[in-house]
């Protein structure tokens, strides 16, 4: 009897495309060697001048997969996330489009991308919150940006994993949560690429993996991609509510060293020399946060690491009256903000 996974292939792998990142740089007129230590090097001699030629360099790349006949495409944040940056679609060695990046979401590390076009083979979604432990999966993706259409079959091992990683051109850090975890193998150009039930069904995106452990890996769970796919189609953006601060998580340790009277929550505070830490104008403006306050709680919920301000306040309705909880120079206050659409 044949393996399930044989036709999840076949009728998966058409629609999973890899994403290339590519920049105008200065282009190598010829290499000359450097000497260091005990070796040899060859190094680029680049062009002088205004008039240095520059040339279209590949310089990064990840998955990705089609949700629609008419071309969207759901893959990571952190494959897409420089805006200075030009991007292809490569469905096969003959099939390559120029993408869109519609939304970038780097909360939940999910981005929306289009191509022009028309009949394109695309994947179902399926209901994340219905994943159960102990499920058999397939990750789909282009392991290290050189293996297309490569697959790897394993089970949900956990749910709801909260991590921290490190992704993006700028290798940027981020906070995830509510991940599945998966012992499926992703490598290293699998991000953005589906995680698939049996059905073959998208139940994930393929965004990280544990460096120098082995059969650990993470995806974020479709549900999250799902609603910024719809207020794409939509409004054409991601509507996002705005509060207009700047802050620190607070930390343990932080606590400890600055003698902070609480051990979680959010400090408002600037991040350089003259840049206010409350937007003029703003949502906490008018409302009356000032620097140096502690938001304990937003809508009842408590912020700490693992629940942090920004994954509460995506659960905020924009125009609707939000509670906070602040610590100011001791004594506990109630503020109400009415939050805004972040431009």
């Amino acid at each position: 009897m044949k393996s399930p996974i044989i036709e999840i292939a076949r009728r998966v792998c058409p629609a999973v495309i890899t994403v290339i990142v590519s920049r105008d740089l200065p282009k190598a007129e010829n290499f000359y060697s450097f000497p260091y230590g005990d070796k040899e090097y060859m190094m680029p001699k680049m062009g002088k001048g205004q008039k240095s030629k520059v040339e279209k360099t590949k310089i990064g790349g990840g998955s990705g997969f089609i949700v629609s006949e008419n071309g969207y495409v759901m893959t990571s944040n952190h494959v897409v996330s420089d805006a200075s940056c030009d991007y292809t679609v490569v469905l096969d060695p003959k099939h390559k489009y120029p993408v869109k990046v519609l939304s970038r979401n780097p909360i939940n590390d999910t981005a929306v991308l289009k191509i022009e076009g028309e009949r394109f083979p695309f994947l179902e979604m399926a209901d994340s919150d219905k994943i159960e432990l102990g499920e058999e999966v397939v990750a789909v993706g282009n392991a290290l940006g050189e293996f297309t259409d490569t697959l790897s079959a394993g089970i949900v091992s956990g749910l709801s994993r909260f991590i921290t990683a490190f992704g993006g051109m700028n290798n940027q850090m981020q906070n995830l949560r509510g991940l599945i975890q998966t012992d499926a193998a992703i490598n290293p150009g699998n991000s953005g690429g589906p995680l698939i039930n049996m059905e073959g069904q998208v139940i994930g995106i393929n965004t990280a993996m544990i460096a120098g452990a082995q059969n650990i890996g993470f995806a974020i769970p479709i549900n999250y991609a799902k609603k910024d796919l719809a207020e794409v189609k939509k409004y054409g953006k991601i509507i996002m509510p705005f509060l207009g601060i700047k802050y620190v998580l607070i930390s343990k340790e932080m606590a400890e060293t600055n003698k902070l009277p609480v051990t979680d929550g959010a400090i408002v505070v600037r991040e350089a020399l003259g840049e206010p830490p409350v937007i003029k104008g703003s949502a906490a403006d008018k409302a009356g946060v000032k620097e140096w306050d502690i938001l304990l709680d937003c809508n009842n919920e408590r912020i700490t690491s693992k629940n942090p301000l920004a994954d509460i306040l995506q659960k905020c309705k924009i125009g609707e009256a939000t509670t906070m909880c602040i610590l100011r120079d001791g004594k506990k206050l109630n503020l109400s903000v009415k939050l805004e659409e972040k431009i």
